[in-house]
């Protein structure tokens, strides 16, 4: 890859970190073309021929899919206002939009992943529902309860930093984000931004794996930064918001957090409190490669709001 495409790879970026911050706001051609800085003329095939999707087909399905996810974690809030919030004007349009999406209406969706849920967490294939193999990370409290719960409990509801941070996106499984993880420490080094014990290091879940599918799924490999830096190329930077979270503490193997996941979210249930809209991350406290048992020390932050 070199130095050209580099800088389109980050002005791609650039924009889905805007798209994703700003749902509810102006996501015209010309102004997404204007945060790329490329002519509004050029960018939508830009946009595509990077992305694997069009411009206008990623924004819908970002906002219909976070639509989704809201519906399963917030299920008071009207359906009318969770259209608002993901940019819809129309709600007639959120609704053929949803039903193109998911082959089934918003309410209907809520209502069978309930009733799913209280079937032992099982999907229901009509509503488009991801297979087994991507249904890692999910708060799914009635599977939790299913499985032997062996780890201790050690949880704490905690006002969580803001944090500045240099990121490298994935796509795609959980277990490959390793190689993004080799792309931003490579690039971090040389320059000196991986400052122990300062540094942290954290992977941040952009999308629900309950309604993307597994080839779409965002996280970003990411690393705390003290001041601004300027990146470049699939290096980008970005926020993770600050705010209420309820933090589970694990010290965990590669194969177990699936299972910290779950108990996290069983947890969760028993708080008095409801997942937010932000997304969740995971906070590393060490390198897993010099545990002797090879086991991750790891926070599971999951930003939350009053039942």
């Amino acid at each position: 890859m070199n130095k050209y495409q580099k800088e389109y790879i980050y002005r791609i970026n650039r924009v889905v970190d805007y798209i994703e911050n700003n749902l509810d706001n102006d996501l015209s051609l010309e102004k997404l073309a204007d945060v790329a800085n490329f002519s509004p003329f050029h960018f939508h095939r830009i946009f595509s021929a990077f992305m694997g999707e069009t411009l206008n087909d990623f924004i819908k399905r970002i906002r219909v899919e976070k639509a989704a996810s809201m519906l399963l974690t917030d299920k008071d809030r009207p359906i009318s206002e969770v259209a608002e919030l993901c940019g819809y004007n129309s709600l007639s349009v959120f609704c053929r939009n949803f039903k193109d999406r998911f082959k089934t209406s918003a309410q209907d969706f809520r209502n069978s992943w309930e009733s799913e849920n209280s079937k032992n967490g099982k999907t229901d294939s009509k509503t488009d529902k991801l297979n087994a193999s991507s249904n890692e990370y999910v708060c799914d409290v009635k599977s939790s309860k299913t499985r032997r719960i062996t780890m201790k409990k050690n949880v704490e509801l905690k006002e969580m930093p803001a944090m500045n941070v240099i990121y490298c996106r994935h796509v795609g499984q959980f277990h490959l984000i390793g190689k993004a993880y080799e792309k931003l420490f490579r690039w971090a080094g040389p320059r000196g931004l991986i400052q122990s014990p300062e540094t942290k290091t954290l992977t941040y879940y952009h999308d629900d794996p309950k309604v993307t599918n597994i080839e779409k799924l965002r996280q970003s490999a990411c690393i705390t930064v003290k001041s601004d830096v300027k990146t470049e190329g699939e290096i980008g930077k970005m926020t993770i918001p600050g705010g209420k979270y309820f933090v589970s503490h694990f010290e965990i193997s590669a194969m177990e957090f699936q299972q910290a996941w779950d108990s996290a979210c069983l947890w969760l249930s028993e708080s008095g409190y409801q997942p937010a809209d932000e997304s969740p991350y995971e906070l590393y406290h060490n390198n897993h490669e010099e545990h002797p048992e090879k086991k991750f020390v790891v926070d599971i932050c999951i930003p939350v709001k009053p039942l």
